[in-house]
């Protein structure tokens, strides 16, 4: 019963997450589009970049108000689906979630109600400055929020009090400038970036195939090829960085993306295509280039890159002292001024949470068996195809992307770009990649994370709330059914508004409108 509310659990999270995740790329990457179309206009006082503005701003109003429909029931499932982990962890977790809310979502929520209903109010400057703190709200909201799921795969600056029986935090700044969390930040907002550009280019590419707003089309087209090259160079750059940065503080990650089930000469050889075979745990076969992963992962020919053999054999022995640390955590439950106890748990406190993983398969850690000792070290390697496939589709579709955008800013300097008819339809093609790769790169991260919900410190499994299985399966159809509906609303209108064009502002300039 406890397998099914675990991983009922885990699916909810996951469906309203991915679902949310479909919204919040193009409202990081469409903002930052918004100032450089409006700080244009300021500078030019031509006409056609306040209509793109305007334009542009109406998608992404839409996208955004959906994102924060999606986003508000993710945060109460802390509360309603993960109660020990908020209860366990929520003094430290919660405090970027709550200044998140105070500082960027108000802000941002703020400006984006001056950018829609300003125009007539503000002059230009103070429109554009609108703008810009709008730019600056959403990414801040990013940041704390990321900043937040950071310390989730590397809990710096927090440690366990045996008095409270919960994680506290130690030191404010390792948690705000926590390498994982700032990598992940990076990495994702240039994600965000990739995306508001390619759905710029590719509705561009739409109005020139079919000779519509050709003016219009041409200098969004021109914006958003300048701005997805360099973003996705920048995607691919950080991206290296956050592969480092996963090397150092989740090795057992970095194993699993690879299929590297055994610890290789440094440098290790990067396994380009691989067939993981799990039963065996070993690749059927494999086509590896020599050198590159460990130059990758470590940054030097000299540092091994542990593989996953080596990594449970680790765990095991973690799990072995995690279990004296449980054993004395419960002495000193029982007795606080337990001084042997106390000396034990302050030794092995650090693999607390090794020694909770056991918990999967005895109530009295202190009569596991070596079977069941063997069974919680293998899992604490994650699924290993799930992982390999979901990073190499990522890294693909981030190559496809930096060609075709690579190709975009050259033809746009050419100036020839309305004339090319194939570079056009693979745009238009290519509309769903930035989508795909950034859920496809949210699963490598969160689920390459299990067994874990906060990284060697709190199992999944001990981290949620006592619910029945007839609650989470209502429930989880009916985040499903409403997402759903969302989603499908946000389509249709951004289907309407996109086919309608510029001519949806009724200025009277565009193609099909009459001036309102």
């Amino acid at each position: 019963m406890l397998d099914n509310v675990v991983d009922l659990s885990r699916l909810q999270f996951a469906v309203t997450a991915l679902y949310h995740f479909l919204f919040v790329p193009l409202t990081i990457g469409m903002v930052w589009m918004l100032v450089i179309m409006e700080a244009v206009w300021v500078m030019t006082g031509k006409q056609v970049y306040q209509d793109m503005t305007r334009f542009w701003g109406k998608l992404f109003g839409i996208n955004f108000a959906l994102g924060v429909t999606t986003g508000i029931t993710m945060e109460f499932q802390f509360g309603t689906n993960w109660a020990y982990y908020s209860h366990y962890v929520g003094d430290i977790f919660g405090a970027p979630l709550a200044i998140e809310g105070l500082m960027a979502f108000f802000l941002e929520s703020t400006m984006i109600g001056l950018f829609f209903f300003g125009w007539n109010r503000l002059s230009r400057k103070q429109h554009l400055l609108v703008t810009i703190l709008m730019a600056i709200g959403t990414n801040l909201s990013a940041l704390w929020i990321l900043i937040a799921n950071g310390w989730m795969q590397n809990p710096v600056g927090a440690e366990f009090s045996y008095q409270t029986m919960r994680m506290e935090m130690t030191d404010f700044a390792a948690l705000l400038f926590n390498p994982d969390a700032q990598a992940k930040f990076v990495h994702t907002v240039s994600a965000g970036y990739v995306t508001g550009a390619m759905f710029v280019l590719s509705i561009s590419s739409w109005y020139l195939l079919r000779g519509r707003n050709v003016e219009f089309a041409r200098k969004s087209f021109r914006i958003a090829a300048a701005f997805g090259f360099a973003s996705i160079c920048s995607v691919i750059v950080l991206g290296d960085e956050s592969g480092y940065t996963v090397g150092e503080a989740q090795q057992t990650k970095l194993a699993a993306i690879e299929a590297m089930w055994h610890t290789e000469p440094a440098p290790a050889s990067f396994n380009l295509l691989a067939w993981p075979n799990e039963t065996r745990m070993e690749n059927d076969w494999q086509v590896s280039i020599p050198w590159v992963m460990g130059l990758i992962g470590t940054r030097s020919v000299s540092k091994q890159i542990p593989g996953i053999h080596e990594i449970m054999a680790q765990n095991r022995l973690r799990i072995q002292s995690g279990m004296l640390a449980v054993q004395a955590l419960e002495a000193v439950r029982r007795n606080g001024k337990d001084s042997a106890a106390l000396k034990v748990l302050e030794a092995h406190k650090q693999d607390l949470g090794f020694g909770l993983l056991l918990k999967k398969y005895t109530t009295d850690v202190a009569t596991a068996t070596p079977q069941m000792i063997d069974a919680a070290a293998r899992d604490t390697i994650p699924r290993v195809a799930p992982m390999f496939w979901s990073f190499r589709l990522m890294v693909g579709m981030g190559m496809a992307m930096l060609l075709l955008f690579g190709w975009s800013f050259w033809a746009s300097l050419k100036g020839d770009f309305q004339h090319r008819p194939r570079l056009l339809k693979l745009a238009l093609c290519c509309l769903p990649l930035p989508w795909l790769s950034c859920e496809l790169g949210w699963v490598v991260a969160e689920y390459g994370r299990q067994p874990w919900t906060i990284y060697g410190v709190l199992p999944t499994r001990l981290s949620v709330s006592t619910l029945s299985v007839e609650s989470l399966y209502g429930s989880l159809a009916g985040f499903v059914g409403f997402y759903t509906v969302l989603l499908v609303v946000e389509m249709m209108l951004m289907m309407r508004f996109a086919r309608q064009g510029p001519g949806s502002l009724g200025t009277g300039r565009y193609d099909n409108e009459t001036a309102h």
